[in-house]
């Protein structure tokens, strides 16, 4: 069971070229570039738009997966200090749609 609670939140996946972070589900991760280190700034509408990846109950930090405290009181997973997120408009495994977007300070999570 120790090992399970120690299972990676994401995992990587091949974008062209290069590796990617996914959700469980497969779906493209993103970092937003007005975060800060151990801190998300992408609350109320920009969470509708972005959601987080919200941190199950008893998650645990490990290696360099942390946690993130958000403002809801609710944890999101991060990668080296970046709070991760899914995108709206991706509908499936594959989209990276919301690379670049709003001003270009959403970004593909690379491991």
């Amino acid at each position: 069971m120790a090992q399970a609670a120690m299972a990676p939140p994401a995992g990587v996946a091949m974008d062209g070229p290069g590796k990617i972070l996914v959700d469980g589900a497969g779906r493209t991760l993103y970092t937003f570039d007005k975060d800060k280190p151990g801190a998300s700034e992408c609350t109320f509408l920009c969470a509708v738009a972005w959601p987080p990846l919200v941190a199950r109950a008893g998650a645990q930090a490990h290696g360099p997966w942390t946690l993130v405290r958000r403002s809801s009181g609710a944890f999101q997973w991060a990668h080296d200090g970046s709070p991760l997120y899914t995108y709206r408009l991706d509908f499936k495994r594959g989209d990276v749609s919301g690379n670049g977007a709003d001003g270009g300070v959403w970004h593909v999570a690379k491991p």
